[in-house]
């Protein structure tokens, strides 16, 4: 059996590693060259490196006996490109979803924007982990008071530079955190609202919300996008029926 694993997460390395045990031929396709540093070290897993386009992943797809999409909760775009290319090139394909987390004592907002808009008026310094491609959304707000954490690569460093932040105010670095370290980094930067996904267990969100917590810190937390599909146990039983 030929998988074909679109995704650079987690529970998408999880994936290729027990489809991989199972006899399964396994690729995975990622953007970055960070994504791809995640799946190093697995045995008989092909890596593909590089952002396709719906194209390219029609491409790609002939000779794939099932694709998966892992990518990221909050992808919609890769989601949606994936679905496309899959259904017109007759290709079976299953959504892996990560669970939700417990976000009790969270400020619920729809979008990047609508938390920037909550905050315009709303004093204090802002920590943003929402990922370098929201940061344009928060464009209006006083760069003096916003932190921001990205990941350490040229990708995140330049969108902060394009935003304006100052380079002090720039942690780039690679998660999850524990909270006693996130907890560090609100109070060194005395920050008072936390603006973050909900990236569940395997995106540290539960150490973010306790951190915030413990220092009496608010937290925005941007909703996911509608989403279906099925979790990593179930297709993985799926994985087994198609070895048999």
């Amino acid at each position: 059996m030929k998988l074909l694993i679109f995704g650079g997460t987690t529970e998408g390395r999880i994936l290729a590693q027990r489809a991989g045990e199972l006899g399964a031929e396994v690729t995975v396709s990622v953007a970055t060259e960070l994504g791809a540093e995640e799946l190093a070290g697995l045995d008989g897993v092909r890596v593909l490196t590089g952002r396709l386009d719906r194209p390219r992943m029609e491409a790609l797809l002939p000779g794939f006996d099932l694709c998966v999409d892992a990518t990221h909760p909050y992808a919609k775009l890769a989601t949606a490109t994936i679905r496309a290319a899959c259904e017109s090139m007759g290709t079976p394909l299953l959504r892996l979803l990560r669970p939700a987390s417990r976000t009790e004592g969270t400020i619920p907002v729809s979008s990047c924007r609508a938390a920037a808009e909550f905050l315009a008026d709303r004093p204090g310094n802002v920590l943003l982990a929402t990922g370098a491609k929201e940061l344009p959304a928060f464009g209006t707000l006083d760069k003096n008071r916003l932190y921001v954490r990205v990941l350490p690569t040229h990708e995140g460093l330049s969108a902060c530079e394009r935003l304006g932040l100052p380079h002090s105010h720039t942690l780039a670095l690679q998660g999850p955190f524990s909270q006693k370290l996130n907890e560090a980094m609100l109070e060194q930067y005395q920050i008072a609202w936390l603006v973050t996904k909900d990236s569940g267990r395997a995106g540290g969100l539960g150490e973010k919300l306790s951190a915030a917590r413990a220092v009496g810190a608010q937290t925005l937390l941007v909703e996911r996008p509608p989403d279906e599909g099925e979790s990593l146990e179930t297709i993985l039983e799926k994985i087994k029926e198609c070895l048999r």
